[in-house]
């Protein structure tokens, strides 16, 4: 005895599972577009900046020219972000490496080691 069991629901569902899951992915591409565009276009605006603000920031002309460079894909502003961050860093290791060391609110000047003596 055969047991009838309808194929065009069974179809019909996989179908509608992967007309879903193209939907799913052809949105989220165009998510990602519209958030390239909108990188890109706070990018430029930094582009018009002058070189003073900028530095305030923490960022270059050249840095700027860095992020347009990549393709269009990838997002100017994680690289700006990202430069910004070294240099941040960078002169934070280089103020606490030299200058006078602070305790208490107190700075000390740096002192060498006491020299041995030979007898």
């Amino acid at each position: 005895m055969s047991e009838y069991i309808p194929a065009v629901p069974v179809a019909a569902g996989a179908l509608v599972r992967g007309l879903a899951s193209v939907l799913a992915v052809v949105t989220y591409w165009l998510k990602a577009l519209g958030r390239a565009q909108r990188n890109r276009r706070v990018a430029r605006q930094l582009a018009g900046l002058d070189r003073h603000m900028l530095a305030d920031i923490g960022i270059t002309r050249a840095d700027i020219r860095d992020a347009f460079s990549e393709p269009f894909w990838e997002d100017p502003t994680a690289r700006l972000n990202e430069r910004a961050i070294e240099r941040r860093m960078n002169r934070a290791l280089a103020r606490s490496q030299c200058g006078p060391h602070v305790e208490n609110g107190f700075a000390r000047p740096a002192m060498d080691p006491p020299a041995r003596q030979a007898i």
